[in-house]
């Protein structure tokens, strides 16, 4: 009974105030920690808002939690005067209701195969090189897609190491960054070769796999140690995963099919009979 007196009171603090406005960040954080349950030891951090693109009348306020080393990106609407507050999506019916997700992804800018870069379907993937899960889903993708989609589905690859799980993942994608460097026939042969190897590498062995896969191989050693040792291959991960924390992304793999997010992995069936449910659409010239 105590603790209910004490949980009303809190209640008539937070919302019983009408001067009180969203657009104030510390009562939106309360707010927000109110109505998602989060705990104390999650951090929070808010964006500033600017006017939003899709929901006339209202604010995009990005928030960005982090916890235990784990972060979650989510975007709230907030109304202009303060009042009220909308977690979800918002289309514009003229629009692809994913031109959103399109708009952000910059597929132009990462290792690619399959069809050209107007292919019908344009299908991104975030991945981690030590992810067991991206490691089927990717041996999949690069089997079947060429094979069965040649001139209508372009695959791209971003970077999204999950160093909070997955020691050596930062470091695997920097390397791929410098083996794209080299061509894109060396990425995709050290993509390939790194998820068939995923299991026998290690923080400390990586280095030494890296110089077994490269001998032999269409590989510049004195150009790959020049490009490890620069930082801008650091920063071309960093801005891929920068990319995917604005799109909410949180887990590998995460697709995104002419901008449909989908979270985790898909078994082939399914994802195949999207790809052509999304050429169709495409064909049809509609949503677009």
């Amino acid at each position: 009974m105590k603790f209910s007196a004490v949980f009303l009171l809190a209640g008539v603090s937070l919302f019983g105030q009408a001067s009180k406005s969203a657009l104030d960040k510390p009562t939106l954080e309360a707010y927000v920690r109110y109505c998602e349950l989060l705990r104390p030891q999650v951090s929070m951090k808010i964006d500033d808002p600017k006017p939003s693109s899709t929901l006339n009348g209202y604010f995009d306020v990005w928030v960005h939690l982090a916890y235990n080393g784990a972060v979650k990106d989510e975007m709230y609407y907030v109304s202009t005067d303060g009042r009220n507050i909308v977690k979800g999506d918002a289309y514009d019916v003229t629009k692809s209701p994913f031109q959103a997700n399109v708009d952000q992804l910059k597929p132009e800018q990462q290792p690619a195969f399959g069809a050209g870069p107007n292919a019908a379907v344009k299908l991104v993937v975030f991945g981690d090189f030590e992810c067991p899960v991206c490691q089927k889903e990717e041996t999949e993708l690069r089997q079947k897609i060429p094979a069965e989609f040649g001139d209508k589905v372009r695959v791209s690859f971003h970077d999204f190491p999950l160093t909070s799980i997955h020691p050596w993942a930062m470091k695997a994608s920097v390397v791929g960054r410098c083996m794209a460097h080299q061509g894109q026939p060396v990425f995709w042969d050290y993509h390939d070769w790194i998820y068939q190897n995923q299991s026998a590498i290690t923080v400390e062995n990586l280095d030494a796999k890296v110089q077994e896969f490269s001998a032999g191989r269409e590989v510049d050693p004195a150009k790959l140690t020049s490009c490890l040792a620069d930082k801008s291959p650091q920063a071309e991960v960093n801005n891929s995963i920068l990319i995917g924390h604005n799109l909410a992304v949180s887990a590998t793999p995460t697709l995104f099919i002419n901008g449909r997010k989908i979270e985790g992995a898909m078994d082939w069936d399914n994802l195949e009979q999207l790809l052509k449910f999304e050429i169709e659409v495409a064909d049809r010239g509609s949503a677009r």
